[in-house]
């Protein structure tokens, strides 16, 4: 077997086999698949997982869940939730996950300058609108990356 380094210059071959990825909404389970590598955005930074990794339990941000099957990435917008990994099963719990090929950069756009609109009177106002303006920031990052891989 020829190990590639197939997440940003990183190998993420592993001997331990491969990742049982699940993504579940409210709604739906939108995926279910194996993997060899994940990289998910926590609310302070992105974490990468592979095959044999210790057990975790982590809070999502918003932002780009990538997901490394064979010689592709899938990548989705992840709006929040939390990640769990436990013996090569990455259970991913959030509120929306959108196909990153499904963002429109336009919408996106539109979606920050709206929430840069709402008002900030209170600081419960102030805190919703700065997790608004953090959401669409993040969707709109994933949209152009997205359109930019096609």
């Amino acid at each position: 077997m020829v190990k590639q380094p197939l997440e940003d210059g990183v190998d993420v071959t592993s001997p331990d086999g491969v990742l049982e990825v699940m993504v579940v909404t409210p709604e739906a389970t939108v995926l279910k698949t194996p993997a060899q590598f994940v990289a998910l955005p926590l609310y302070d930074g992105e974490i990468g997982i592979a095959p044999g990794r210790a057990p975790m339990i982590g809070r999502l941000g918003f932002g780009e869940l990538r997901l490394r099957e064979g010689d592709r990435t899938v990548r989705y917008y992840v709006d929040g939730g939390f990640v769990e990994v436990s013996s090569n099963f990455v259970s991913v719990l959030t509120s929306r996950a959108i196909p990153a090929e499904k963002l429109d950069p336009a919408v996106a756009e539109e979606l920050l300058a709206a929430a840069r609109l709402k008002p900030t009177g209170t600081p419960e106002l102030m805190d919703l609108r700065d997790r608004q303006v953090t959401a669409a920031r993040a969707q709109l990052r994933v949209a152009r990356r997205a359109k930019a891989a096609h």
